[in-house]
C-alpha cells in the first residue's frame, strides 16, 4: 500500500528508513517476479518505484531543512 506524500512526510525519520528498505525488498521481488514470469499486476513495479523516490525526496528535505537551520 502506498501513502501519499503528505502521509509519508508525517512518519519520523525511523519510519521513513523502514519504508524505504521495506519498499527496496519490495521491488527487488517484483523484480525477480518479472523477470520469471511469475508477477501478476506489472503496474505494481511502477507503484513501488515511485514510492521509494516520494520517500528518497523527503529524506533530501528534511536534510536541507537541517542544513538551512544550522547555517
Amino acid at each position: 500500500m502506498s501513502l501519499k506524500a503528505e502521509q509519508l512526510r508525517e512518519l519520523s525519520d525511523e519510519e521513513l528508513i523502514t519504508r524505504l528498505r521495506d519498499s527496496r525488498k519490495e521491488l527487488f521481488n517484483l523484480r525477480f517476479q518479472h523477470a520469471t514470469g511469475q508477477l501478476d499486476d506489472p503496474h505494481r513495479l511502477n507503484l513501488t518505484r515511485r514510492e521509494i523516490a516520494r520517500l528518497l525526496t523527503i529524506q533530501a528535505e528534511r536534510v536541507r531543512a537541517r542544513a538551512a537551520g544550522e547555517g
